[in-house]
């Protein structure tokens, strides 16, 4: 029954994987020239079938009555029996009730973890930098060396966020000589917390079962109550459904499927304690140094290595460089002969974006132009995040929900420590900056967003009044805590002739990409983070096979060509999801069709849960 479930899963990812290739062609009137690897879009509006929908449905004759009365009962349940039963499981996580201790304990964490960080605790500097074993060049000959114990293979990390530690943590465990160079001139971390998922519990815990244990701890988990779609406001009528604002539309749990795989129940964690836990567990000190922003490097060639130079000249020596460092990749910059500007600066998470609001201003800019040039998609959506100090009204019943409507949708989820973590998506072109504060509005973002989730009155600019969840969280978070950026991924298949790139689709030479650098994502699955931990373990474990450094290319293929197809269905299932979110109130007013589209999209999520809850990867 597994291989048959998991067949189903795959067949139908795959189907939505090259949709979603297929809609980076967007119509004409906002479509931008193609680029290097032929990505090309803006898709800033409901298009195809949904487009035309929406304009069939405004010229036709409104018939108020039929959307006179109330929801279903049975869509304000919080926990249907369905869920019920799989949460009463004998090995289903328990419900451990919000306390002042755990807040405590939790909020302490963070703020202990964000403060060695910034101590530079665990970093490399001084006199030990002077003497790193990187900037030796090793006299090799052609043909490579052997590898061997004592003089093992050494890796350079680029990018050091989630995606490097988890490579660097990996490459020690491996017995490998490992260093990561990080650009930001401080390791402090960017967003709030992040769902580790089960999956991504399971590479860890293969990688090193103590750093595995150690984030089990300090985490949240997040499966042991149900997760969902709502619709944002009133929405339906009598002959395809009433919904009131806030009813249900799909709800599961996420907990079944990895009982089924026998895998770890999804735990949330912030982000600088995963930091701390990777930097103490996964590698020895002085690994990690930061200020050290790759500019170029040159494959030596004949299983001699890499070198690479940092911005500011320094030359550092490996066998292997991994670029893991994000969206903006300046080592995938290089790897695809990309023009000037395709590299830049970016602070990592959906909830992280700028320090401050100046700098929000200036990213939102410049990112239209780097995405030009790296050949990656505007999603359609800017994205206000924020981590609210506020314990939810729903919280012991609720982990992850997303209020939908036209042109927008609210996603909250469990951040651990009595707060939540939101994200208001908005469908508009890129580049878009809120106004500076004035004495008559000093509260902009604020403003704007309760504007757009409007829960009493008229409601928003569409008439449309909001379930007050939305605005519970916005209200509960200041206008510093509130960051925004535009948010962009890329293609989900390949783009391109290019037979190197079609045999080694993220690799060339000893050099690998991995995480957002090689497979950017929308967050509606919260697999970016978690996908891009497989792709740690998975790296890794074909580069211990090699034996020989002129091996190194060869293995670094083979691990692109196992990740690519497992990334590219997960990634574009998160591109889907993102289009179809801000098309679901649509479906809600269609007669036949909108039940249909329920009923299938509830059935469909044990299916592709499975497909995310593998064991292997």
């Amino acid at each position: 029954m597994k291989s048959s479930n998991r067949c189903i899963a795959t067949t139908l990812a795959i189907a939505a994987s090259i949709s979603q290739t297929a809609a980076f062609i967007t119509p004409s009137s906002s479509r931008v020239s193609p680029t290097q690897l032929n990505v090309v879009g803006e898709q800033a509006s409901s298009i195809g079938p949904a487009q035309v929908l929406r304009n069939l449905k405004e010229k036709l004759p409104q018939i108020s009555w039929l959307a006179e009365g109330g929801g279903s009962a049975s869509n304000k349940i919080d926990i249907p029996d369905h869920v019920a039963s799989v949460l009463a499981q004998p090995s289903a996580p328990k419900r451990e009730a919000e306390s002042d201790e755990r807040t405590e304990r939790i909020r302490n964490r963070a703020k202990q973890a964000s403060e060695d960080a910034m101590k530079l605790r665990g970093m490399l500097i001084g006199e030990d930098d002077e003497k790193a074993w990187w900037r030796t060049q090793k006299s090799i000959p052609e043909g490579g060396r052997v590898v061997t114990k004592d003089d093992p293979l050494t890796v350079i990390v680029a990018g050091g966020g989630l995606a490097g530690l988890v490579v660097a943590a990996a490459a020690h465990a491996k017995g490998m000589k490992v260093a990561l160079f990080e650009q930001a001139s401080s390791y402090a971390p960017y967003g709030g917390p992040i769902q580790i998922q089960s999956n991504a519990l399971r590479a860890l815990q293969q990688i090193n079962p103590a750093i595995f244990e150690e984030i089990v701890a300090a985490g949240t988990c997040t499966a042991d109550r149900v997760s969902g779609l709502k619709i944002g406001y009133r929405k339906g009528n009598k002959l395809a459904g009433l919904y009131d604002a806030g009813d249900w539309l799909v709800r599961f749990d996420t907990i079944g499927p990895a009982l089924e795989a026998g895998l770890p129940a999804t735990v949330v964690v912030d982000r600088p304690v995963i930091q701390q836990i990777l930097v103490k567990h996964g590698f020895p000190e002085g690994t990690v140094r930061i200020k050290s922003r790759i500019q170029q490097y040159e494959d030596l060639g004949k299983g001699r290595g890499v070198a690479v130079t940092l911005e500011d000249g320094t030359k550092a020596y490996a066998d292997a460089l991994v670029g893991a460092d994000g969206i903006w990749s300046q080592v995938r910059k290089n790897l695809h002969g990309l023009d000037d500007g395709a590299g830049g600066f970016a602070a990592s998470g959906a909830a992280g974006g700028a320090l401050d609001d100046a700098e929000a201003r200036k990213l939102a800019r410049d990112t239209v132009q780097i995405a030009a040039k790296a050949d990656r998609r505007f999603s359609g959506f800017t994205c206000y995040a924020a981590l609210a100090p506020h314990r939810a009204s729903n919280i012991e019943n609720v982990s992850y929900q997303i209020l939908l409507g036209e042109k927008k949708y609210f996603v909250s989820t469990d951040g651990g420590g009595d707060r939540q973590q939101w994200f208001a998506l908005i469908r508009e072109p890129a580049g878009g900056v809120d106004l500076e504060p004035t004495p008559e509005d000093p509260h902009p973002k604020l403003t704007r967003l309760r504007k757009e989730f409007a829960a009493t009155g008229a409601g928003d600019a569409d008439g449309n009044v909001w379930d007050p969840f939305a605005l519970e969280l916005i209200n509960a978070s200041s206008e510093e805590d509130i960051k925004r950026r535009d948010l962009y991924d890329g293609a989900p298949l390949l783009t391109t002739l290019d037979p190197q790139r079609l045999l080694s689709p993220w690799s060339k030479g000893p050099v690998a990409l991995c995480g957002d650098a090689a497979h950017p994502m929308m967050p509606n699955l919260g697999q970016g983070g978690c996908q891009a931990t497989e792709d740690g373990y998975r790296l890794i474990e074909e580069l211990s096979k090699v034996q020989n450094t002129k091996e190194v290319p060869g293995y670094l293929g083979g691990y692109s060509r196992v990740r690519v197809i497992r990334t590219a269905i997960i990634q574009g299932f998160a591109q889907l999801g993102s289009d179809l979110l801000v098309d679901f109130d649509l479906m809600m007013t269609i007669p036949l069709l909108g039940p249909f589209f329920l009923t299938m999209t509830q059935l469909s999520m044990p299916f592709i849960l499975r497909y995310l809850y593998t064991p292997s990867f």
